[in-house]
This record gives C-alpha cells, sequence and structure tokens, in this order.
C-alpha cells in the first residue's frame, strides 16, 4: 500500500518488487501513528515538569514571573543541575532540577494542593495531566470530572477532558467536550483539531474538512492546519489539494518538515519523482539526520534510474537509523535487482535482506520476497524458490498469482531486474 494511481507498468513493477517503498506517518486520532510515508503531523513532545515549590524568576533584581508550586513548566534545555523552562506565561528562566518533578512523579503535589484548597477544580485537571501520564486513565477522567463538578468550565478543561474520551474511544463525549469548549470561547485551534481527528475516526470526513477549516481561519500562522487538512485530502485521493494545502503550510513555516515529507509522497503518488526528490532533499537540509528522508529520497532515485545515489541514500538511512527495516529491505532490493551490475551485489542483498526479516520476525512480506531475490541474484534458486514459497503464504489470495508467476521466474533459473518493468515519469 505504497501509492495510488499507477500505470499499468507500475502496477506490476510494485507487485514484484512488493513492499520496496517509503515511509509514511498515517494520522489516526490527535495521536499520530505510522503507516507507510513519512508524513508526520509535525507536533513535537517537549519534557513537562511540575514546580514542588514557588520560585521566582528574575533577572538581575527584576521580578520577571512567579512560579507557583504545581505549576506546570516545559523544559526547553537540560544542564547538569537545572532546567531552562518556560513558564505559563511565556517567561523562560532557569530552575534547579531538584525543584520539579516529572508529570508522573508529581500527584503527591497535587494531593497536597487538594487537601488545601479541595474546592479548586484547576487543580484536579493539574492532577489528571499526571494520573494520564502514568497511563491511570480512569483517575484523570475523574478528576476532570470533579474539576467540572466544581464549576472550574473554562474551555481547556473540556478540551483537554475531550482529549481523554477520545483515547479511550468514547467519542461521542470527546466531541461534546470538544464542542463545549469551542462555544466557552476557546481561544486557540486546538478543540476544532482535536474534534477534527475524532470525525476522522468516525469516517465523518466533510465535518472533519470544516474544522480544519476554522482551526486555520482562528490560527492562520500555525502550519498544522495546512498540514492536517492536507492529509485529509491525500486519503481522499484529492492529490493537487493535498499539494497546495502543504505549499501553504510550507509558506507559513519554510522550515515545517512534515509539509515538505508529505507533499514529497504525494509527488511520488503522482509520479513525479523530481519532484519528490526536491522535497525529501528539503527535508534532509533542514534535518540531516532525517532517516526517514534519507529512505524516501532514495526509492524516489530508484525509479528515475539514479541507482548510485539511490544507494548512497539507502546506506544513509541505515548509518542514521541502523534498525531501520524498511531501509535495509529497500537497499537488497536494489543490490539484486538493479540493472546496471555495478551495482548488484548478492552477498550484500542477502546480508540487508536477512537484517530487514529479522527486524520484522520473517512476517513482511516485502522483506521476504527481497531475500528470495537476493538469493536469485546470488544463483542460489534453490533458496530463492523456498523464500518465495514462504511470501506466497504470506501474500492474500489476490496477490498469489502473481507471486507465482515470479516463483516460475525462479525456477527457470531467472533473477529479477527492475527494467522488466519500465516507467516513465510525466
Amino acid at each position: 500500500m505504497i501509492a495510488q494511481n499507477m500505470s499499468t507498468d507500475r502496477q506490476n513493477l510494485r507487485a514484484i518488487v512488493g513492499s520496496m517503498r517509503l515511509f509514511a506517518a498515517s494520522l489516526v486520532i490527535v495521536f499520530a501513528n505510522s503507516s507507510v510515508i513519512s508524513q508526520e503531523v509535525g507536533s513535537t513532545s517537549s519534557a513537562t515538569v511540575v514546580a514542588r515549590i514557588e520560585m521566582k524568576l528574575q533577572i538581575g533584581m527584576e521580578l520577571v514571573d512567579v512560579i507557583k508550586k504545581g505549576d506546570l513548566l516545559t523544559v526547553v534545555e537540560e544542564r547538569d543541575d537545572a532546567y531552562i523552562v518556560l513558564t505559563f506565561n511565556g517567561k523562560r528562566g532557569l530552575v534547579p532540577k531538584k525543584n520539579v518533578a516529572s508529570l508522573g512523579e508529581s500527584i503527591e503535589i497535587y494531593n497536597q494542593l487538594i487537601e488545601e484548597n479541595p474546592r479548586q477544580g484547576r487543580l484536579f485537571t493539574l492532577r489528571a495531566s499526571s494520573w494520564w501520564s502514568r497511563g491511570e486513565s480512569e483517575k484523570a477522567l475523574a478528576d476532570y470530572n470533579r474539576a467540572i463538578e466544581l464549576g472550574y468550565r473554562e474551555a481547556r478543561a473540556y478540551s483537554s477532558r475531550g482529549l481523554f474520551h477520545a483515547a479511550v474511544g468514547n467519542y461521542d463525549k470527546a466531541i461534546a467536550d470538544f464542542t463545549k469548549a469551542i462555544e466557552r470561547g476557546a481561544k486557540d485551534e486546538t478543540p476544532y483539531i482535536n474534534r477534527a481527528a475524532v470525525y476522522l475516526s468516525q469516517e465523518r470526513f466533510d465535518l472533519a474538512i470544516k474544522d480544519y477549516d476554522e482551526a486555520i481561519r482562528v490560527a492562520p500562522e500555525n502550519p498544522t492546519g495546512f498540514q492536517l487538512r492536507a492529509i485529509l485530502h491525500k486519503n481522499q485521493g484529492k492529490l493537487d489539494l493535498a499539494i497546495r494545502d502543504f505549499g501553504k503550510a510550507i509558506e507559513v513555516d519554510p522550515n515545517y518538515t512534515p509539509a515538505f515529507m508529505g507533499r514529497g509522497f504525494v509527488w511520488f503518488q503522482k509520479e513525479y519523482w523530481r519532484k519528490a526528490v526536491d522535497d525529501f532533499t528539503a527535508v534532509i537540509k533542514i534535518d540531516p539526520n532525517s532517516a526517514r528522508a534519507f529512505n524516501n529520497r532514495g526509492y524516489n532515485r530508484l525509479l528515475l534510474g539514479q541507482y548510485k545515489e539511490a544507494l548512497v541514500d539507502y546506506e544513509h538511512a541505515i548509518r542514521v537509523a541502523p534498525n531501520f527495516a524498511l531501509a535495509h529491505q529497500n537497499k537488497a532490493w536494489l543490490l539484486a535487482s538493479a540493472d546496471e551490475p555495478e551495482i548488484r551485489n548478492g552477498a550484500k542483498a542477502i546480508e540487508s535482506a536477512n537484517k530487514a526479516c529479522e527486524l520484522n520476525e520473517f512476517r513482511n512480506i516485502g522483506d521476504v520476497k527481497a531475500l528470495a531475490a537476493a538469493y536469485a541474484e546470488s544463483n542460489d534458486f534453490e533458496k530463492a524458490i523456498q523464500w518465495q514459497v514462504k511470501a506466497i503464504d504470506l501474500s492474500p489470495d489476490a496477490n498469489k498469482p502473481l507471486e507465482e508467476k515470479i516463483l516460475d521466474r525462479y525456477r527457470d533459473k531467472q533473477p529479477l531486474r527492475f527494467a522488466d518493468f519500465p516507467s516513465k515519469e510525466p
């Protein structure tokens, strides 16, 4: 499941070369998870710590901010015995590590504060976050319910409780909470984006699009709204609209790598491989340690017949992420089936395919097919047949006839070559 809208020749090549593909992230709910192309939503997770005591941030003699016991602080930099943090009011300062606790270790801090102020709903919302970080969702929901019962009905209380409902599958309750947050005057795009994510889980795509539209209206300076709307357009097959929105996200933030990754994959889907290479190259310039970008660029270079450059990219991806199974698989395919004899290397192809198979416990059909192709390149057709038979066992029924044709090639002592399946870029 790597691309749609392929030509007949490309379909044949993809079926034979199987899962040699790009890496992607697919949107699930508000929490992105990964699937086939690296098109991450783009949220970055900074560590959050909790103040154990009241502290004053000062520059010289000037008081900049007061951190109260129980306040959430975002860590922006770690030093030997201190953190540089960002306060709720957006002030930056240095705090000793001994004066803060991790979110999961802060239950006792909030227990003390709640004992002193049992009717202060905000404290229950803070303790809810701590429960959640420990995986105790029922206690987290109970604290949010208690906060709202006590009259703490600010928009963020409903928005946060909605997140918890969404995470445990209470989608209707999540929608109700996000809607309440919006009605209570939420000042940012968060409840729209989160409600859209729940609508997506229910396949209510029109409502999700409307919420992304609203998120963009509220926060046009945030690339995330454009990014998420682009992903939805892509998943619906509206590739030109997806390209437009990825482009808008990049206009808002020229260093926003998820949009380059997403647009690069859509160019790949449209078989504009040079444009895909350009976008993945942009990611690499911003983030030289992006294994996914190197893998994706390598695959598009392979499609352009740039085998040497593709091999360099796969090897770089593996250096950055030694256990990146997909890069090992793609490298194996290239070493086993490239049209240029100087690129092919059966022994190294077997090594790469074996590594991919081991990482995925020999359960990924693409890995197993690559291993069969690698043995075929090494003229060990007995093992090529053995592994292709296993690939047939792993294949869905619809793909078995084509996999059996590959098996026949190996029985005829014919290795696979990319040139057998020509393609042209538009």
